[in-house]
């Protein structure tokens, strides 16, 4: 694994990295800054396929975090990135919101309900029984189940919320079909981001707050693991795992670059 004065090229998570309940964590402009002036290249991820890169960014403008679009590197685009590669041309019915069908159209998929080559999952808070019950049908008839992340969950002012991961384990067991799985845990998600912006993993690190998804990808990766402890993750969550990250910082301001001390002789 590269050390981190080695790294050339930056990926690292986005909600409990550089945002938390869209208000910017301390140190995280300065650190995207810090990259700008470097020369560093980087992308942000997210596992979430609801918004398009676009959204993305104004997201994070309004918390005061400056990203380019080009620079954010969704579940949504990895997914499109995969069956592009697998399947040009192809198409796709497709359950989600304008993150996935965007960056499907842009793939250039058409999307269709008559003998679609995949059944694609994606994040929405407008799951229907009769989208599910098609998707069910489709996949019985031999189309290809895929979904773009894995999360069972995700956050709302009221709680927890039924997610992908959720949904494909309803149609899982409706079909006995198991889906592929774009986004993290799969490393393949970082090696697409990889591709991306041209690095490799001898010298990219990565910075996560969960074990189970961005630490344990990155290992998979190859890549540099750092964990901060501003997400989901804290010292007893850790310990629950038989792998470690290659640092643990409590927070993005730990890699800010500091101004060396003069000492007097």
């Amino acid at each position: 694994m590269p050390r981190r004065d080695e790294i050339e090229c930056w990926l690292t998570d986005m909600d409990g990295v550089l945002v938390h309940e869209n208000h910017p964590i301390p140190g995280a402009a300065e650190l995207l800054q810090q990259w700008r002036d470097e020369g560093k290249p980087y992308l942000v991820l997210t596992n979430n396929s609801i918004f398009t890169p676009r959204d993305l960014s104004a997201r994070l403008r309004s918390s005061g975090l400056e990203v380019p679009e080009e620079f954010i590197w969704t579940s949504a685009l990895a997914t499109a990135a995969f069956l592009k590669d697998q399947m040009p041309g192809g198409s796709a019915f497709v359950i989600g919101e304008a993150g996935i069908t965007t960056a499907l159209h842009e793939a250039g998929f058409i999307m269709t309900e008559t003998a679609p080559d995949y059944v694609v999952i994606g994040e929405t808070r407008n799951y229907s029984f009769e989208a599910i019950t098609k998707a069910v049908r489709l996949i019985g008839a031999g189309s290809r189940f895929i979904v773009t992340n894995p999360d069972a969950t995700g956050p709302s002012a009221e709680g927890p919320l039924p997610a992908t991961g959720a949904i494909a384990a309803m149609i899982t067991k409706a079909t006995g079909k198991e889906p592929y799985v774009v986004g993290k845990p799969n490393p393949m998600m970082f090696r697409s981001a990889m591709n991306r912006i041209g690095a490799h993993s001898e010298n990219t690190g990565m910075i996560g707050d969960r074990m189970d998804t961005d630490v344990v990808a990155g290992i998979e990766a190859g890549l540099h693991t750092i964990l901060v402890l501003t997400g989901i993750s804290d010292q007893a969550e850790i310990t629950k795992y038989p792998f470690r990250p290659d640092e643990i910082i409590d927070s993005v301001a730990d890699l800010l670059a500091r101004e060396p001390v003069e000492t007097e002789l």
